[in-house]
């Protein structure tokens, strides 16, 4: 596992700015792959990471594993919570890191008097005690064979759409198979052409 510093600038670099949630996003990935007995996760094939939260964490997270979505090492798992869960799938060993919410007054106590309140956490992130600032406990995590990395382990077209679904995220009901997005709704609404937002063909372009 490189330095924190030199794994904090690689992180800012991706992330695009430096804030207190990038400093807690590097420091759990060194917490959580230390504790799962990964050393050099940028190379390893046997770590999976779960995370519960679509924010800076998360990309400082990405940073230090090295896991991504496109790989299907990194798992998003919508419960708006600062927290991930690190697996090794060789040795089934997994913990899941939660950020402390009362980490945030103690923080000061490692800053400059005076510090404004992002300081304090830059600071105080940066060099806390990992039991101040995080929350750890073991976990049982056996991810099903349709979100493992590698080749899909189905597809099928959806009777509504005709669009093609992998890995089981099928819905089936009374024999018919619909896609997610048909069978519950989707989180887009198709434009119609003569809507008010102009509806551009692939020809236009």
């Amino acid at each position: 596992m490189q330095a924190f510093d030199v794994l904090l600038k690689e992180s800012v670099a991706l992330h695009g700015h430096l804030c207190p949630g990038q400093v807690i996003g590097v420091r759990m990935g060194i917490l959580g792959c230390t504790l799962v007995g990964i050393e050099d996760p940028r190379r390893s094939k046997s770590l999976l990471v779960y995370v519960e939260i679509d924010r800076c964490a998360t990309d400082a997270l990405q940073s230090v594993t090295g896991c991504t979505l496109g790989r299907r090492t990194l798992k998003y798992v919508d419960y708006g919570k600062v927290a991930a869960t690190f697996l090794n799938t060789q040795t089934g060993r997994a913990y899941r890191v939660l950020a402390r919410d009362d980490a945030r007054e103690p923080a000061y106590a490692y800053a400059p008097p005076g510090a404004s309140k992002q300081e304090a956490q830059l600071q105080g992130y940066s060099v806390m005690p990992y039991d101040e600032l995080f929350r750890v406990r073991p976990v049982l995590l056996q991810p099903p064979e349709e979100d493992q990395p590698g080749h899909s382990a189905s597809r099928v077209a959806c009777e509504t759409c005709g669009e093609g679904v992998n890995d089981r995220r099928e819905v089936r009901a009374e024999g018919r198979v619909f896609c997610r997005a048909c069978a519950h709704g989707a989180y887009y609404q198709p434009l119609a052409a003569g809507s008010p937002i102009p509806v551009v063909s692939v020809r236009d372009i």
